[in-house]
């Protein structure tokens, strides 16, 4: 035999190899797809979302008053005169030896300290009046922030806000949050009539009056927000604002896979399916016996479990339908050293799952 023959068999062995390789791709269907997935925990999620908070902070920073704010008002050399006020609900402070209330809501600091100085000297109690206002506490502009984050809170934002900033205040997204955030932004209130209505004519609104709108819901995906770049995703958020992260739910997939773990399940439609979940745990080790697989199920109502058998070698066969997943499915995998670890599939597989990483994917 000559080199030229060792070198062709070389060649087809490798060929042949090549081969086997993309004809198991394509018995499972769903490699080429998932192949582009990226994988990542919520801390690698939190850590983005932290930096890109710094990045995209807003800049805007002129407080607007609103009702329930504590003001710390100090008057220039008239100590009878500084004091700290609350802001009525309606909008209004009082001040000894001014006849009026004054107005404050939606005023900055700075408009308010104006507005107050000339008051003081209209009303002959100051010649030249020097008037500070430090805004103490702030009530009046909370911005809520409930659902799969590690600390559900109200933020009170004493300027705009962008969506990244909120969402790194509160902790960022638990493990178990899904893809998308929601904002719910309250309607404006209607406004209040300048005259009654016309004579002979009750039901007649208003001139002058405004109508009510409308409470607002945005639904944004958060690779959307972490990877496009496009600033109409970070929206800029204000007081009455409602940030949710929706829970989604997690399924497991363990024993003779190359990389076990917790997958969350997109909550934007996306069904996650045996198949899936092989392709994301990279696939079955060379030991593995896929046709004695088990989805271990518990139910909502007593905990209990449920053993239902899949044979994924005839699924990657294209022989049987793929199975669709629940939240908290654990698909387990035997070895061909498991014959003892089949009979006690479920404590097997609820064992394995303790500790694994929970890890969610990202286009």
């Amino acid at each position: 035999m000559n080199r030229k023959f060792f070198e062709g068999a070389y060649s087809s062995i490798w060929i042949r190899v090549a081969l086997v390789v993309l004809l198991g791709w394509g018995l499972l269907g769903t490699a080429p797809a998932f192949a582009q997935e990226k994988l990542e925990t919520a801390r690698d999620t939190n850590d983005r979302i932290q930096q890109l908070a710094s990045a995209f902070q807003s800049r805007k920073s002129d407080y607007q008053i609103g009702g329930g704010d504590l003001l710390h008002i100090e008057v220039f050399d008239v100590p009878e005169l500084s004091r700290e006020v609350r802001v009525s609900d309606s909008g209004f402070i009082s001040l000894p030896l001014i006849p009026v209330r004054i107005q404050a809501l939606g005023l900055t600091p700075y408009q308010l300290e104006q507005k107050l100085a000339e008051l003081l000297q209209t009303n002959g109690m100051v010649t030249n009046a020097q008037v500070t206002i430090f805004v103490k506490e702030h009530l009046s502009h909370p911005i809520t922030v409930i659902g799969s984050v590690h600390k559900p809170m109200v933020v009170q934002a004493v300027r705009e806000m962008t969506l990244l900033e909120v969402l790194s205040e509160a902790g960022g997204i638990a493990e178990d949050a899904g893809d998308l955030v929601i904002i719910t932004r309250p309607g404006a209130a209607a406004a209040a009539p300048d005259s009654p209505p016309a004579a002979g004519n009750p039901e007649k609104p208003p001139v002058d009056g405004k109508p009510a709108s409308a409470a607002q819901s945005i639904t944004i995906k958060i690779n959307d927000l972490l990877e496009s770049g496009d600033p109409k995703f970070n929206l800029l958020l204000s007081g009455g604002d409602i940030v949710s992260v929706p829970r989604a739910g997690i399924v497991y997939v363990v024993g003779a896979v190359e990389h076990s773990g917790g997958f969350v399940m997109q909550n934007s439609g996306e069904q996650m399916t045996a198949l899936k979940l092989l392709a994301l745990a990279q696939g079955l080790k060379s030991t593995a016996k896929p046709a004695d697989a088990v989805i271990i199920r518990r139910s909502s109502e007593g905990g209990t479990k449920q053993e239902i058998n899949v044979d994924l070698k005839k699924i990657m066969a294209r022989k049987a339908e793929d199975l669709a997943l629940r939240p908290n499915d654990i698909l387990f995998i035997p070895d061909s050293a498991g014959k003892k670890a089949l009979r006690r599939a479920a404590e097997v597989a609820l064992s394995l799952t303790t500790g694994i990483a929970i890890v969610r994917a990202s286009r």
